[in-house]
């Protein structure tokens, strides 16, 4: 296992405080809706919108106690991009993001309002990620990797510890399924906080890689997602990160278009709250589940809130279903 609890604590320190220590309480009327008792973990309420500054808080910290905090690059869809560049300006760091040109375009334009360098390639995440290595190679820049860099899971991790805090029961936390830094860093904290506590991981249907690879035990090939879910749209398993998770997680499931559509109008609907598709996942989870959650207490982390509302409306008002 690569995380380590110590560290965790330490970071949550460290992390700047506008990502620290969100609203998590229960939603009584969606709970209702679902069958369950609710608890909303809100990670939209901070200035990029996402659980990611967590992470880039921690990786950009410990860069500079390591005196090599000059200059950063990644790749991104856009969240993580975003993080990064705002924690770069209040630090006086470079920015470079490497982006496909088919990236959401409201995340490329606040990743330049937020002083980012965007390199746009064609293809998907995993050509940006090429291009990400190939500039850390030519400029020097520290190249951070989403939940390979150890720090992205451990900032991530701050969020379980902060759910491990509620009182009363928790029998499950259901958490989105990406690159994987969200769900082993929530699933290694309760883990080791309240290890009576379910961590599920919830990818799309048309976007599985990690699902599928953590049911068979290793990396499998798969299609070139199609989901509205950019935000965990990609294909890349990482072995390290695979091990991570199995380790620390208790399920993995797949939910449709139609139902991350149907979580996000049910969280505008009972929770007044606009979220990306990516953050809908672990509603759409419990809506999916045939019953397997009725009556208990479940958490889910509300990681992302950048849509546009064009798209939002779009998808949530049924005018155009053909995503679902």
């Amino acid at each position: 296992m690569r995380l380590d609890l110590a560290r965790i604590l330490l970071a949550r320190t460290r992390i700047d405080p506008v990502f620290r220590d969100t609203p998590q309480y229960e939603c009584e009327s969606l709970g209702e809706a679902l069958g369950c008792r609710l608890v909303l973990k809100v990670e939209t309420l901070n200035p990029i919108r996402s659980f990611k500054g967590r992470g880039t808080e921690t990786v950009l910290d410990r860069l500079q106690e390591r005196g090599t905090a000059d200059a950063v690059v990644c790749a991104s869809a856009g969240n993580l991009g975003q993080a990064l560049a705002y924690g770069g300006r209040s630090r006086g760091i470079g920015v470079t993001v490497v982006a496909s040109s088919a990236a959401n375009p409201l995340k490329i334009e606040r990743m330049r309002t937020l002083g980012a360098e965007v390199v746009l390639v064609d293809g998907e995440i995993e050509a940006a990620l090429e291009t990400a290595a190939r500039v850390a190679a030519e400029t020097g820049a520290f190249l951070v990797e989403d939940s390979k860099d150890i720090g992205t899971c451990e900032g991530a991790a701050t969020i379980g510890v902060e759910l491990s805090e509620l009182p009363g029961e928790l029998d499950a936390v259901v958490v989105s399924l990406g690159a994987g830094a969200m769900a082993s860093g929530v699933g290694f904290a309760l883990r080791s906080l309240r290890g009576d506590t379910e961590t599920i991981c919830v990818q799309p249907e048309n976007a599985p890689a990690m699902t599928l690879a953590l049911r068979a035990g290793r990396p499998v090939e798969v299609g070139t997602p199609n989901t509205i879910a950019d935000g965990v749209a990609g294909r890349l398993v990482l072995p390290e990160v695979l091990d991570d998770l199995a380790s620390v997680t208790d399920d993995a499931v797949l939910v449709t278009e139609a139902g991350i559509i149907e979580a996000m109008r049910l969280l505008h609907i009972h929770a007044g709250l606009v979220v990306e598709p990516a953050a809908a996942l672990g509603v759409a989870s419990i809506l999916e589940s045939g019953g397997r959650f009725d009556g208990r207490t479940v958490a889910t982390i509300l990681c992302g809130g950048n849509v546009t509302p064009m798209d939002f409306d779009r998808w949530t008002r049924g005018r155009d279903r053909s995503a679902a």
